[in-house]
C-alpha cells in the first residue's frame, strides 16, 4: 500500500498492477480534499479476496481486460462489495460484449484508456455523489415497437408525464434513442439538443455539465434528451455512448423513460438488459399480436435476464355478438407476455401531438392516461414501494 487512509476523510481504493500509471490519478485524486487514496498495486486477481473493503466508498480498477482472470476477479470483486460502493474501471481494450458485461454486473462506470487524470477525476466524483444518493440509480422504463405506428412514442410521453406528475417530488426525463426518426421533441413542440455527431465517438467527455446542455425542457417539467431524426442516414452511434449517456441519465432522474427504435442497433441489447421495466408496445390486431409475441419470446430466449411485457395499444371493447378481438383472445395471444391494454382514442392523442401538449392538458383524466397509470404508475410506486 502505497497511502495510509485518514478514518476521517472518505476511502477511495485504487487497484491496478502498474504503480507508475496508477500514482498520477492518486495524485490527481488527492485534490478532492474530502478524498483519501489507498493504491494497491497488484493485479486484481490477486488482492480480490483479501482487500480490505470495509469502509471503502468507491474502487477504482485498472483492468486487463483481455485476461480472463482479471475478468472474473472484478466479477468476483463485485459480489464482495455488494452494491456498498461504486466501481469505476479503467481498461486499455473495449468492445460491445465487455460494454454489456459491464452494464450486467453494476459497474458504475469505464473509461478506456489512455485517459487524463483530470477525467478519471471526475468520474470518480460522479461515482462517490451517485452513491450518496438515497437509490441506487433511476428507474429505466424501455418501451419498444414491435412494429412502425403502434405509438410507442406516444406511450413514452404520456408515461414521461405520468410519472412527473404522480411523483412530485421526483425528477423525470423522456430519452429518444431512435436517432433515425425519432420524434419525441416534435411531438412536444422542443428543439432537440442531442448532437450524437460532437460527443459520439468520445464517451468519455459525456459528464453532467454536458448532459444540462444537451437537455430540452417541457413546461410539465419532464426533461427531455432527443436529437434531430436522420431517417436518409445510417446510424453510426456506438454503444459505448449510449450506454454512457444512459448513465449520466439515470444517476441524475428518479425516473427515466426511454422511446426505443423499430429494428436493433448494436446498442439495444445492452439498454434492454439495463431497463427496469421492458413494455412491447403493439396494436389490436392479429398480425401485431403475433409478431409482439415473437418478438418478447426471442428476446427471453436471447436475454434470459429480462422480463418483457407487451402492451396492446389502441384497445376497442368488442360488443358481446360483434366480430373483432376480444380482451379474452389478447390474453390468450400473448399469455405470461399480456401487460394490459391501452384504450383508442384517436382523436385527443392526434390534438395533444398537434399541440405539443401532455394527453391531461388536452383533456384530463381521459381513458389513455387512466390506463397508462395502472399499468406504469402502479408499478413504479410498487418499486418505491420496495426500495424503502
Amino acid at each position: 500500500m502505497l497511502h495510509a487512509t485518514p478514518p476521517e476523510r472518505i476511502p477511495l481504493l485504487l487497484i491496478g498492477a502498474d504503480a507508475a500509471s496508477l500514482e498520477p490519478l492518486a495524485a490527481a485524486l488527492a485534490q478532492v480534499r474530502a478524498v483519501a487514496v489507498t493504491v494497491l498495486a497488484e493485479p486484481i486477481e490477486q488482492v480480490c479476496a483479501t482487500a480490505d473493503l470495509d469502509g471503502v466508498a468507491a474502487v477504482l480498477v485498472d483492468l486487463e481486460s483481455r485476461r480472463r482472470e482479471s475478468l472474473v476477479a472484478l466479477q468476483g470483486l463485485m459480489a464482495r462489495l455488494a452494491g456498498r460502493a461504486p466501481v469505476v474501471v479503467l481498461t486499455d481494450a473495449f468492445d460491445d460484449a465487455l460494454a454489456r458485461w459491464f452494464l450486467q454486473i453494476r459497474v458504475a462506470d469505464f473509461l478506456r484508456k489512455p485517459v487524463s487524470p483530470s477525467e478519471v477525476l471526475r468520474a470518480c466524483v460522479q461515482a462517490l455523489r451517485a452513491g450518496d444518493a438515497p437509490s441506487s440509480g433511476g428507474r429505466i422504463h424501455a418501451f419498444l415497437p414491435a412494429a412502425g405506428g403502434v405509438g410507442t412514442t406516444t406511450l413514452a410521453i404520456e408515461t414521461a408525464m405520468l410519472l412527473q406528475r404522480e411523483h412530485k417530488d421526483s425528477r423525470c426525463c423522456l430519452v429518444d434513442l431512435d436517432f433515425r426518426a425519432g420524434s419525441c421533441a416534435d411531438y412536444l413542440d422542443l428543439e432537440p439538443r442531442l448532437s450524437p455527431d460532437e460527443v459520439a465517438h468520445h464517451p468519455e467527455r459525456l459528464d453532467q455539465q454536458l448532459l444540462e446542455v444537451m437537455l430540452s425542457r417541457h413546461r410539465s417539467g419532464v426533461a427531455v434528451l432527443a436529437a434531430r431524426g436522420r431517417p436518409a442516414e445510417p446510424p453510426s452511434v456506438p454503444a459505448a455512448f449510449v450506454l454512457r449517456l444512459l448513465d449520466l441519465v439515470a444517476a441524475r432522474f428518479d425516473h427515466v423513460v426511454v422511446d426505443m427504435p423499430l429494428g436493433f442497433d448494436p446498442w439495444t441489447e445492452h439498454v434492454l438488459v439495463g431497463a427496469d421495466h421492458l413494455r412491447i408496445v403493439t396494436d389490436m390486431t392479429v398480425p401485431g399480436l403475433r409478431h409482439s409475441r415473437r418478438l418478447a419470446e426471442a428476446l427471453v430466449e436471447r436475454l434470459p435476464e429480462i422480463d418483457p411485457k407487451v402492451i396492446v395499444n389502441r384497445f376497442q371493447q368488442t360488443l358481446l355478438f360483434g366480430t373483432g378481438l376480444r380482451r379474452a383472445d389478447l390474453e390468450r395471444a400473448l399469455e405470461r407476455f399480456f401487460a394490459g391494454t391501452v384504450a383508442n382514442n384517436y382523436p385527443l392523442v392526434r390534438e395533444a401531438i398537434d399541440r405539443g401538449l401532455a394527453l391531461d392538458e388536452v383533456k384530463a383524466g381521459s381513458n389513455v392516461s387512466a390506463d397508462l397509470r395502472r399499468l406504469v404508475v402502479t408499478s413504479a410506486q410498487a418499486d418505491l414501494a420496495r426500495a424503502r
